[in-house]
């Protein structure tokens, strides 16, 4: 006999359910990628140069987030006291160290202008001490219940809390050293906290962690990358660097409200919602969004280098030259060694353009740029600014040094040859020289004096390094 199976009455068609749960997903990466699109815009849309600069409010903020991480710390703790996950405990020193950390980038606002490096660093320190606590937390997810005994060790509580005490110093110290102004190294620890957390959202759909609160971690973790993102990109008191103090907040407030959750009920991270019925629907949920992720870290790599890459020659462009501009003026403001400025040009680039093409042209800018690279060796500075015009900052550079190294790119690019089609050619360049204090102690005038220096060299008949 043949069985005929159907649907109960009542139940919703097949398309009707499956058409609900993509758009059920949709949502959920939709909201979990918002901070993206308010990145985007601020990026696209945004002068970076406005800023809103209000240190008392600055403070209350700081003040506000540091009561909430002890609070979310507290209700974590009792929530792990009760169950014993392994997960609840990383994620009870996770709120502990961000709150040890962070609570000092608030202390030391009115530093602001005075030491730079002392505020700024305790902001990418402590997010990255809690990225680190999270993964850990997420690798540890449904393992067995410590011991009772283990969940009140003082010794285990005061051993962590020392650390994030060393961390404090270790950042202090970190923030008053020469290296404290170099450009990676706030970049590095708030891209390390970038990483780590888009390192727990793969993690999540590695493991197949699909609960519902799990999803709210997934979610707080993308947050919590996506304002890391925001604060690379931003500027101190500029409406990115805004943003990226509110996303963050966002993620926190939603993890914490997925804390709050399972201290109402069950005290565990696992089993708040063991529904079988639940996790059988939300089975295929999490695996829809590992290509959404995907697209999310391209266009996170695609920003990050349209930030700071010139698209053309591969360089560094204008405008992150001119933040490792402002660095070097820090540096050489609190006593470290001045540096000089070179502004290269090719000599009569729009007339090449005109005769062979601008293919030709950007043939002759990536030529020039690689020339220009080489001949800076070993240093590392070398950007196009615009155009055909390229600018090479040499650390600690004395002017004879820097007319060496000026004389040595002007060499270069001439004895590049070309293809013209018909013939072959070459190029030549004008090169002018500035130096920190003699010409000036803020990057516009040093700017300033270089450009001035090139325009002589161009009227005294291009292809020649001026330095004075």
């Amino acid at each position: 006999m043949n069985t005929i199976t159907t649907a109960p009455a009542g139940d919703p068609p097949q398309a009707v359910r499956r058409i609900t749960r993509w758009y059920a997903s949709f949502l959920r990466v939709a909201f979990a990628l918002l901070p993206a699109y308010l990145i985007a815009y601020l990026y696209y849309f945004q002068n970076p140069r406005l800023t809103f600069e209000d240190h008392l409010f600055h403070e209350v903020a700081i003040a506000a987030a540091t009561l909430e991480g002890l609070f979310v710390s507290y209700v974590t703790w009792q929530c792990y006291r009760l169950s014993g996950e392994p997960i609840l405990r990383w994620l009870t020193l996770g709120f502990t160290g961000f709150v040890v950390v962070y609570a000092l980038h608030g202390a030391f606002t009115p530093l602001a202008h005075h030491n730079m490096w002392l505020f700024l660093l305790y902001g990418p320190a402590s997010r990255l001490v809690m990225a680190i606590l999270l993964f850990v937390g997420l690798l540890s997810y449904a393992s067995k219940a410590d011991a009772v005994e283990r969940r009140s060790d003082r010794l285990m509580w005061g051993t962590w809390f020392g650390i994030f005490v060393v961390i404090d110093l270790l950042v202090a110290v970190l923030a008053n050293s020469p290296v404290a102004g170099a450009l990676g190294v706030r970049l590095s620890l708030e891209g390390g906290a970038m990483l780590i957390s888009a390192l727990n959202v793969v993690c999540l759909i590695v493991r197949r962690i699909r609960s519902p609160l799990m999803q709210i971690f997934g979610i707080s973790v993308t947050a919590f990358a996506l304002s890391s993102l925001a604060f690379i990109l931003g500027k101190p008191w500029n409406h990115m660097w805004w943003l990226a103090h509110a996303i963050f907040a966002g993620g926190f407030f939603l993890l914490s409200y997925g804390i709050v959750q399972a201290f109402h009920t069950t005290r565990s991270f696992s089993t708040i919602y063991s529904q079988e019925e639940l996790l059988a629907r939300l089975r295929g949920e999490m695996a829809r969004t590992s290509s959404a992720l995907q697209e999310l870290q391209r266009s996170n790599q695609k920003l990050e280098s349209l930030a700071a890459v010139d698209s053309l020659t591969g360089i560094a462009n204008r405008r992150t030259f001119v933040q490792r501009l402002e660095t070097e003026v820090g540096l050489a403001n609190r006593g470290g060694a001045p540096f000089a400025l070179l502004a290269v040009d090719v000599d009569n680039l729009q007339r090449i353009n005109e005769r062979f093409g601008e293919q030709v042209g950007d043939a002759i800018l990536r030529a020039v740029a690689t020339a220009c690279v080489d001949a800076m060796r070993p240093h590392q500075g070398i950007a196009r600014v615009g155009g055909g015009e390229f600018m090479g900052v040499v650390p600690g550079a004395a002017l004879d040094a820097a007319l060496m190294i000026g004389e040595r790119i002007r060499t270069a690019i001439q004895s590049l040859q070309f293809d013209g089609g018909q013939e072959r050619f070459s190029v030549t360049a004008s090169v002018g020289i500035a130096q920190f204090g003699p010409d000036g102690t803020t990057v516009d005038a040093v700017m300033r004096a270089a450009g001035e220096r090139l325009k002589r060299a161009k009227t005294h008949g291009r292809n020649c390094v001026i330095a004075v």
